[in-house]
């Protein structure tokens, strides 16, 4: 697709890395409605231009297939760019559990590539964090501000928490000797159409195993605490948070206080799918492997992105379970 290099007369032009998967191809949709041009780089190594299939061929749309390792596929990104959204990671469980080195290579070099880009043409840049960063803190609600709980660097579980937080740390290090504006979300288990439940996803996995009335596979005991948010209230955030110029500077927490176990989670999703499947209960060394950790509670204290930018989700639980079946049944046809 041939792109002038200049955006048009009152077109914002924005480059989304990891634009291919699922939060980032529902930010291409959004910026795209809003009137932006956008540039997506994806390897497609866990996106897929499946997600990008409804708006394709939208005249204000480049895909670029390449690595955001490759500081020259970035810079081949950035003419015309007035705005970065560093999305592209390994992500899932599984994924960093099979492949923690090339995990660990990716998170980090190429978030040192796409800062190095935004330096250079000295665009503003939101970087997509994790609540992973907090680690095995079991705060009742977890503030920008808790203190990081980690194990062992020896336990691969905890490689991409400890990338994640370097990433963090490089984009505050840009921030305060270079002047790169920057924003850090940490995002809690976003969901909803177009996540995929290969990588560990746990809702997507669910509905998948009750709608084929297959046993819902909960690993470790269940009653880990856990909330979700819907990738619908999360979207419009990243984009009010990078176009405030006073929220630049800090990190945001993003995600829902609306807690329940994994337990809970797998019969509200037995329940709403209408499903004779029962839950199966997989130990962790069964699941991931020996000398796999979790933590028993993670759910976000939103106050600060709520002040900055009156962040308020308004999707239930109920409503992002109904949502991922309606996708999964129709897939089925």
């Amino acid at each position: 697709m041939n792109v002038d290099t200049t955006p048009g007369n009152g077109t914002k032009r924005s480059l989304i890395t990891g634009g291919a998967g699922f939060i980032g191809s529902h930010l291409t949709e959004h910026l795209l409605n809003l009137g932006h041009e956008v540039v997506v780089l994806d390897d497609l190594s866990t996106g897929s231009e499946d997600n990008l299939a409804g708006f394709r061929d939208h005249p204000r749309l480049r895909f670029v297939c390449g690595s955001v390792c490759d500081f020259d596929a970035v810079e081949s990104c950035m003419a015309g760019v007035e705005a970065i959204y560093h999305l592209a990671a390994a992500v899932g469980v599984f994924t960093i559990l099979s492949k923690p080195l090339e995990s660990l290579h990716t998170n980090l070099k190429g978030t040192e590539m796409v800062l190095e880009a935004a330096r250079r043409h000295e665009v503003p840049i939101l970087m997509a964090s994790t609540s992973e960063v907090y680690g095995k803190n079991n705060s009742e609600q977890l503030s920008e501000g808790e203190d990081r709980i980690i194990g062992s660097p020896l336990v691969s579980r905890w490689s991409y928490a400890e990338a994640k937080a370097l990433d963090e740390t490089l984009v505050f290090l840009y921030s305060q000797e270079w002047g790169v504006r920057s924003v850090i979300v940490r995002l809690f288990n976003t969901v909803g159409p177009r996540q995929s439940g290969r990588y560990g996803m746990v809702i997507p996995r669910f509905v998948a195993q009750a709608i084929a009335g297959e046993p819902l596979t909960v690993f470790g005991d269940g009653q880990q605490i856990r909330s979700f948010c819907h990738v619908f209230d999360v979207v419009p955030a990243l984009v009010a948070l990078l176009e405030d110029e006073a929220s630049h500077g800090t990190v945001y927490n993003l995600g829902s206080s609306e807690a329940l176990s994994i337990t809970t989670l797998a019969q509200k999703i037995i329940a709403a799918t209408g499903s004779r499947s029962e839950i199966v209960k997989i130990p962790y060394e069964e699941a991931y492997g020996p000398g796999f950790e979790d933590m028993l509670r993670r759910v976000p204290d939103c106050a600060r992105a709520r002040g900055q930018i009156d962040f308020q989700p308004r999707h239930s639980l109920q409503q992002i379970i109904n949502s991922v079946i309606a996708e999964h049944r129709a897939a089925r046809g």
